[in-house]
C-alpha cells in the first residue's frame, strides 16, 4: 500500500515548479500503479500550451476559475471547481488560469517526474518499463 501526503512532496524532487505551474506528482510510474497522480495549481493569468502526444490525461478541477480551448480554433470550455476535461485525442490545446487554477490530473502512460514539456508542448514517449 502506498500512503502519501501532499505536504511530504513538498521541496522534494516531487515537487516540480515551470513559470506558469507548480506539480506535486503524488504518483510516477516508479510507484508501479499504471498511472501518475499529480495536484497542479496553475498561476492566475497564465495561459499555458500543450499537447500530450505520448500520453493521455485526465483534469479535474478542485479549485479556481479557467478555460480550456482546443487549438488552433477550437471550442472553449469554462473550467471552475467541479469541471473535468479528458485529452482522449491527444488534443493541442490551451488552458487559461483566471485565477489560480487547482487541479488533480492523472496520466497514462505514467510520467517519471523527469519529464519537461518539449517545443511541441509534449511530453517524451515512455520506455517499455513506463519509465
Amino acid at each position: 500500500m502506498i500512503v502519501r501526503t501532499l505536504a511530504e512532496t513538498l521541496g522534494t524532487e516531487r515537487d516540480v515548479e515551470a513559470p506558469n505551474w507548480r506539480s506535486r506528482r503524488l504518483l510516477l510510474a516508479g510507484d508501479g500503479m499504471g498511472f501518475s497522480l499529480h495536484d497542479t495549481v496553475l498561476h492566475a493569468g497564465t495561459e499555458t500550451e500543450m499537447c500530450y502526444l505520448h500520453h493521455v490525461e485526465a483534469v479535474y478541477c478542485i479549485g479556481g476559475e479557467g478555460e480550456i480551448q482546443v487549438l488552433p480554433d477550437g471550442p472553449v470550455w469554462p473550467i471552475a471547481p467541479g469541471t473535468m476535461y479528458a485529452l482522449d485525442g491527444h488534443e493541442k490545446h490551451v488552458l487559461r488560469a483566471k485565477t489560480e487554477l487547482r487541479m488533480v490530473c492523472v496520466f497514462n502512460p505514467p510520467v517519471t517526474g523527469n519529464e519537461v514539456h518539449g517545443p511541441d508542448g509534449a511530453y517524451p514517449p515512455a520506455d517499455a518499463s513506463g519509465s
